[in-house]
């Protein structure tokens, strides 16, 4: 992994992680963990992507495969181990 491409799943996994927060409301450990979250998913989207032979696509491809990841282990962290909600 390139420094540029390790910087861009940087960038759009905390992007990420900062809209799932937004978007998931409720159902989070608030946004420390959402930003983390994001962030490790969109490193390992990344080397996923460029493990399985994805050719070289500059900031943009690095930024949709840091996307997909950040996603998925934000949504999988949403639904595996949901935060304690206390009811009022």
């Amino acid at each position: 992994m390139y420094f540029e491409m390790f910087v861009a799943s940087i960038v759009v996994g905390i992007m990420t992680g900062w809209l799932a927060g937004i978007v998931m409301k409720g159902g989070g450990y608030g946004l420390h963990w959402d930003l983390n979250f994001g962030l490790g998913g969109s490193v390992v989207g990344s080397l996923i992507f460029q493990t399985l032979g994805a050719p070289e696509a500059g900031w943009a491809g690095t930024g949709i495969a840091a996307f997909v990841g950040a996603t998925l282990l934000v949504t999988l962290q949403r639904k595996i181990w949901p935060a304690q909600v206390a009811h009022a």
